[in-house]
């Protein structure tokens, strides 16, 4: 266990020394390890899972940063193992993250919508509840979070569009305001980073469509 805490300082002082230049000597004195066992890990030789394992922290803290902090070890399982073709267990990824002190900062708030009785709004059901899929963008859906700011009385709105093959998001806007920008937006967005992409679109508040070819 000692060891496994000592490796997570030894990165955690090689990274902060090659992007902050730390004084080793300095950060070594204050996580309490010894200076010669940093070096002697340093030039080690790295087994390749552990090499693959320090690519992965990487690719982990880069998409923590790009999709500002709301992703946990299921999603962003998902957005790895899609993007990089890959097929990293649940627990892989997790136990990384741990160790690089990353989680999900949003906590899903389910909340109540009022719902329209205009019959001439009503949509037809073309995904008749089946709400899984063969192949990737082959259908897709969304929904909108609403979410408090922490020590604020104020909202945001988190609109997100998925994947029904692999539950993966493809594209997500936040904003002040639950109105039909939020959704366009996002779905402008889906479309832009998807262009040869044209599935069936499902969401309880818009028409389910074909997404058309431009």
């Amino acid at each position: 266990m000692s060891k496994t805490k000592n490796e997570a300082k030894y990165l955690a002082v090689k990274e902060l020394h090659e992007t902050k230049n730390y004084s080793i000597q300095w950060m070594c004195k204050l996580l309490n390890i010894q200076r010669s066992a940093y070096y002697k890990w340093l030039n080690r030789s790295v087994p390749e899972n552990e090499q693959e394992n320090m690519e992965l922290a990487k690719i982990i803290k880069k998409y923590h940063q790009k999709y500002g902090g709301i992703l946990g070890y299921r999603r962003m399982r998902m957005f790895i193992n899609r993007n990089y073709k890959k097929n990293y267990n649940i627990k892989r990824i997790r136990r990384i993250m741990n160790i690089l002190g990353i989680h999900s900062r949003i906590r899903r708030i389910r909340t109540g919508c009022t719902v329209s009785n205009k019959a001439d709004q009503k949509a037809e059901n073309i995904l008749h509840r089946e709400f899984e899929a063969s192949t990737p963008n082959e259908k897709w859906t969304t929904d909108v979070t609403e979410f408090k700011v922490p020590h604020s009385t104020e909202k945001l709105y988190l609109s997100v569009f998925l994947d029904l093959y692999d539950r993966c998001i493809i594209a997500w806007e936040i904003r002040e305001r639950n109105d039909n920008i939020l959704v366009q937006n996002t779905f402008r967005q889906a479309v832009e980073q998807n262009p040869e992409a044209h599935p069936l679109f499902h969401s309880d508040y818009a028409e389910e469509k074909t997404i058309p070819k431009f």
